[in-house]
């Protein structure tokens, strides 16, 4: 598996620990704060800083050199300096299971142009082919209209529902649970 991939309009890389890598992850995540944080555990004080930033990005590249989770942060080739946005696939399990799971964020500048579609297509098809995957997972909250409709159109299937499953700003919230096959 490389660390930088390309499809027709985006460039997606696991990007290695540096304070230029830091500042653009801390100004995508600060910029969609509001968004991002609707969906997600609660944040540390320290979260929105370059130092959290830096340490986020080191754990994220060591796990990728060890296959066990792959964060592409996504780039438009015309703008490659500013974060478009990032695709994950994380707890990735061999042995009996051989699976991941997934999730995505896109700054909603990006949004209704297909980039989460075009990189969450190479991402899942590296997963399969590159790591041998059998099954990948995403979970997505009920109000979600736009992930549940991105996850139908990359082939994922509703599974069911999660019962007050993954905390969400302090609440136990129910999760809608897709699944692709390979």
């Amino acid at each position: 598996m490389n660390f930088n991939y390309e499809t027709p309009r985006l460039i997606l890389k696991i990007l290695k620990p540096s304070e230029q890598a830091a500042l653009q992850t801390l100004d995508f995540y600060y910029k969609n704060r509001t968004l991002f944080e609707r969906y997600e555990a609660a944040r540390s004080a320290d979260f929105y800083t370059r130092e959290h930033q830096s340490l986020i990005l080191t754990k994220e590249y060591n796990l990728a050199v060890r296959k066990k989770c792959i964060r592409f942060w996504v780039y438009e080739k015309e703008n490659p300096e500013q974060i478009a946005g990032t695709v994950c696939f994380y707890n990735i399990t061999h042995l009996m299971y051989d699976r991941c799971e997934t999730g995505y964020k896109f700054d909603p500048v990006h949004w209704r142009k297909g980039y989460a579609r075009e990189a969450m297509e190479l991402g899942i098809s590296l997963m399969f082919q590159d790591l041998n995957l059998h099954r990948i997972e995403a979970y997505v909250m009920e109000d979600n209209a736009a992930s549940i409709r991105l996850l139908k159109n990359l082939g994922f299937q509703y599974e069911g529902t999660l019962r007050k499953s993954i905390r969400i700003c302090g609440n136990w919230e129910d999760h809608m649970l897709f699944a692709r096959l390979r």
